[in-house]
C-alpha cells in the first residue's frame, strides 16, 4: 500500500523534471509569458554571441548584437510559425543585424586592415624551432595559428563568412543554413566552396 501511495508521487517528480520543450516555450512567449521567453533567450544565448562575435570580431559589438537579435525575437515571436526549428529562427536574426553591420563597416575595415599587422619577424625566423620545440613554443605556434584564422576570417565577406561559421563551428546541415542566410542549398555549397578556398590560400603558410 505504501509503496503503490509512493509511486504517483515519484512520477509527478519525473514529469516537473522534463524541461520544456522550445515549441512549448514558444507558444507561451506568444501568450506574453516572458518568463518563457527568457528561458528560451537562456537556453540559446551563448550561440547566439558565438555566432555574432564570429562574424562581427569584436566582443562589444557581439553583445550589443546578440541583446538587438533577443529583443527583434520577443517583438515578433508572435509571427513565428515554426518552420523552422527555434535556433535556427534565432541564427537568422542574428545573421541578418550582423552582416548589415559588417557591410556598414567592411570598407573601412578593407582599408584599415594591413596583412602585416601583428607579425613578428623574429617569431617567423624561429618557425622551425617551434614546431619541434617545447611545450611553452608550441603553445606559442598554436597561439600563431589561432590568430591567423582570426585574420583570415576577417578577410572574408559577411556572406562567406556566415556560412562558413555556420557550417564548420555551428554544425548546421545545408538546408538549414540556406535558411538562416535566405538563399537556396545550392548557393550556400558555392559560397562554402569559394570561403573555404579562399581560406586555404591565406593560411597555407600558416596550417
Amino acid at each position: 500500500m505504501n509503496s503503490a501511495d509512493a509511486t504517483p508521487s515519484n512520477a509527478a517528480g519525473s514529469v516537473e523534471a522534463i524541461a520544456p520543450s522550445d515549441t512549448e516555450l514558444v507558444r507561451r512567449s506568444q501568450n506574453g509569458d516572458t518568463a518563457a521567453f527568457e528561458e528560451l533567450v537562456n537556453r540559446y544565448r551563448e550561440k547566439v554571441f558565438g555566432l555574432a562575435y564570429g562574424l562581427a570580431r569584436n566582443e562589444q559589438d557581439a553583445q550589443d548584437l546578440c541583446q538587438e537579435a533577443f529583443i527583434r525575437a520577443w517583438r515578433s515571436i508572435g509571427r513565428f510559425r515554426g518552420q523552422s526549428s527555434v535556433y535556427t529562427w534565432l541564427y537568422r536574426i542574428t545573421t541578418n543585424l550582423t552582416i548589415d553591420m559588417v557591410r556598414r563597416r567592411s570598407r573601412a575595415k578593407l582599408v584599415e586592415f594591413d596583412d602585416g599587422v601583428g607579425r613578428d619577424p623574429e617569431r617567423e625566423k624561429r618557425g622551425v624551432d617551434l614546431v619541434g620545440g617545447t611545450v611553452p613554443s608550441d603553445e606559442a605556434f598554436r597561439a600563431d595559428q589561432r590568430a591567423a584564422i582570426e585574420r583570415a576570417m576577417e578577410q572574408l565577406t559577411p556572406d562567406h563568412r556566415a556560412v562558413v561559421l555556420l557550417k564548420d563551428f555551428e554544425g548546421l546541415e545545408y538546408k538549414e543554413i540556406a535558411k538562416v542566410v535566405g538563399c537556396s542549398p545550392g548557393t550556400v555549397m558555392s559560397r562554402l566552396f569559394y570561403a573555404r578556398r579562399h581560406l586555404q590560400r591565406l593560411l597555407k603558410d600558416v596550417l
